[in-house]
């Protein structure tokens, strides 16, 4: 499945769980709903900006405003269960938004891709970030009580399903960014300039690679 979505890309919260498993959605639900909702607009400035470094700066600006979220749900140490699923299902999209970012904005430096190559790596992160929002909606509906009229343990089954789903996007997200770093490098070590790339992407590159 990996590779196949691979091929395409170049082609182309918090809950309380409380007894006998019950679901109580509070205010700190939002931070699933301002997370869809900045991932969408990430993914829709993605479409439009022009692949520079200038028009970056708005997509990073966007994803700034979001880690405040994502720091303040891993402080959360005391959830168990499919309360712990949910909130590593909102981190993994924090972590895909991440790898994106810091990332693509290394790439928009390095003089071994061309203006129409960064434009195609740019639209697969984008189309990995709106399947990846669209996950995390899904989360916030499900994870409401009484949606669709379903007893808790399919709503324990769909969460799951959700966060076996948001696992794969994100190693697909780390998959995407090694191949195209892998480019970069092969490129490079042509022109005896392995140095420079390695300079760029620095320690990071282990993460991906």
């Amino acid at each position: 499945m990996k590779k196949y979505l691979f091929m395409a890309l170049l082609g182309g919260s918090l809950f309380t769980q409380q007894a006998h498993a019950q679901w109580v959605v509070s205010d700190p639900m939002n931070f699933a709903g301002n997370i869809a909702n900045t991932v969408k607009e990430i993914a829709t400035a993605g479409k439009t900006v022009k692949n520079t470094l200038a028009g970056f700066k708005e997509i990073e600006k966007l994803y700034n405003d979001t880690k405040k979220y994502y720091e303040a749900l891993k402080k959360v140490n005391n959830l168990i269960g499919d309360a712990y699923k949910v909130k590593e299902c909102v981190l993994m999209v924090g972590d895909i938004s991440e790898i994106y970012v810091k990332s693509y904005k290394r790439m928009l430096q390095d003089k071994n891709f061309r203006p129409s190559e960064l434009a195609a790596i740019a639209s697969g992160y984008t189309k990995l970030l709106e399947q990846s929002g669209e996950s995390l909606k899904e989360l916030k509906s499900v994870a409401g009580s009484n949606v669709f009229s379903m007893n808790d343990s399919e709503r324990m089954q769909m969460i799951d399903r959700i966060y076996t789903t948001l696992r794969e996007y994100r190693s697909l997200v780390s998959y995407y960014t090694q191949k195209n770093i892998s480019v970069s490098y092969v490129r490079a070590r042509a022109k005896g300039d392995l140095s420079t790339v390695r300079s760029l992407y620095g320690s990071d590159v282990s993460r991906y690679w």
